[in-house]
């Protein structure tokens, strides 16, 4: 076999075998004397709702690793004592009760339960402080519906009413009530002492009275036998009747202080119950004054809360339009200054594209006239030339003259009339060509004649006219 093969066949064995460890430790087993809880991911409910924790009594189970966890619940009976005291009768007579009570941890299905969702992780301590304060309760609740003659006389009675309201209630924390027993009861008027006096005198009483009826029995038989004997059990009566009437004082006498006591008794459970149920409006009072300033205070908080929220969504809207109304703005100017600049480039273009066309022209002007400029411009000058000249009449072409009034003493010279040197004057206005062409920077050609000096002009005339002469 391949060496790689057995080291397969050990690795499946080893993990195999950490998995049978795995469940072996995961498997617990409960004590007779406990109640093992599991919680976690244990199941649902006849309902469908998910159960809280399953217990289990004298059996085993499986523990889930990771999803599930248990722990477990002590069945040992705790004995509790209740030392009861001035607890109030239905006659209103204050009673001190001193009692122990047994309890423990339920086993019923429900009850467990109970247990397991009140009780786990509890220290028996605190469990036992828990049934106390439930005890306490009941007891006093008993007591407030008896009398102080049921208590004392019919304790089976007592016992079995404090056993199912103690029960009852401790059920529903998982705990079952195993014994009680109740040692003395006492009041602090001394009622339940003047019951006891009360019985030993009636049982002296009936006592008494049994002996005389015998003695008179016995002297009625024997009266016709001895006259003596008559007499002494005559005394004898006289006797007994006497003490009867001493013991009737006595109960009466006793009779009158218990119900003194009674009275006693009864002013203080009054002044009690109506200082309970002051201090009970006086707390009342301050609950509902701590209510109303709670509900206050919560209704302020809700009120600030939707006015600090309300305003919260106002400045984000506004925030949003905002910047919405600024990216529109942003788009827009782009849009603007993209179509601007398409404009301008366009333009640009066209600009470009008529100087590079003039430019071509002019270069075959240039080249026309054998590469001198001058005779370049010339030729240009001749073809704008009729242009010009026109431009030149058009500068009185429109000159509105409505009527000329001209007094022509003709000067004197008898050569021109005045009207004609005004019309030719007017002509003379008009800026020469040579003179345009001189402004722009350019010398008229010699072909289209040359400017005569009007110096020079009158010297050839005055020399003219002298040698004619």
């Amino acid at each position: 076999m391949p060496e790689s093969a057995i080291i397969a066949i050990i690795v499946i064995a080893l993990v195999v075998f950490s998995m049978i460890l795995v469940v072996l430790s995961r498997y617990r087993r409960c004590p007779s004397d406990k109640v093992l809880v599991i919680y976690g991911k244990v199941g649902t409910n006849s309902d469908g709702s998910t159960r809280s924790a399953k217990c289990i009594h004298g059996g085993a189970a499986f523990i889930w690793p990771v999803i599930q966890s248990y722990q477990y619940l002590d069945l040992t009976p705790m004995s509790i004592n209740v030392d009861l005291t001035n607890a109030l009768s239905h006659q209103n007579i204050r009673v001190d009760v001193p009692s122990r009570f047994t309890v423990g941890i339920s086993v019923e299905p429900g009850v467990m339960q109970n247990a397991a969702e009140r009780l786990l992780g509890l220290k028996l301590g605190e469990i036992q402080e828990l049934a106390k304060d439930i005890i306490f309760g009941q007891l006093r609740l008993v007591i407030a519906t008896m009398d102080i003659e049921e208590i004392n006389t019919d304790r089976d009675k007592f016992l079995e009413a404090v056993s199912h309201n103690v029960e009852t209630e401790l059920k529903k924390i998982g705990l079952r009530l195993i014994n009680v027993n109740v040692t003395d009861i006492t009041d602090e008027s001394g009622y339940i002492e003047a019951l006891g006096k009360e019985a030993a005198a009636k049982a002296i009483n009936d006592a008494k009275k049994s002996v005389a009826e015998r003695n008179r029995e016995g002297s009625i038989g024997e009266a016709s036998a001895l006259k003596d004997q008559r007499i002494s059990v005559a005394e004898s009566n006289a006797t007994a009747i006497k003490g009867e009437n001493e013991s009737l004082a006595q109960v009466a006498m006793s009779n009158a202080l218990r119900r003194e006591k009674e009275a006693e008794a009864q002013r203080r459970a009054t002044a009690a119950e109506k200082i309970a149920s002051a201090k009970a409006l006086e707390e009342a009072y301050a609950a509902e004054q701590q209510a109303e300033k709670a509900r206050a205070d919560r209704e302020f908080a809700t009120r600030q809360a939707d006015i600090i929220t309300a305003a919260k969504i106002e400045k984000e809207r506004k925030e949003l339009e905002a910047e919405a109304e600024a990216e529109q703005k942003r788009r827009r100017a782009k849009g603007e200054a993209d179509a601007i600049y398409a404009t301008m480039e366009a333009q640009a273009r066209g600009i470009q594209e008529i100087l590079e066309k003039q430019a071509e022209g002019y270069a075959k002007v240039v080249a026309a006239a054998g590469g001198d400029t001058s005779a370049a411009i010339q030729m240009m000058l001749v073809d704008k030339i009729e242009e010009l000249t026109k431009i030149q009449v058009e500068a009185i072409k429109n000159l509105q003259i409505d009527k000329i009034t001209v007094w022509d003493s003709m000067g004197g010279s008898g050569e021109t009339s005045t009207t004609a040197n005004f019309l030719s004057n007017m002509m003379k206005a008009i800026p020469p060509l040579s003179d345009t062409m001189k402004m722009a920077g350019i010398q008229i050609p010699a072909f289209l004649g040359t400017q005569v000096n009007p110096e020079v002009k009158e010297t050839e005339e005055k020399a003219d006219t002298e040698k004619s002469a």
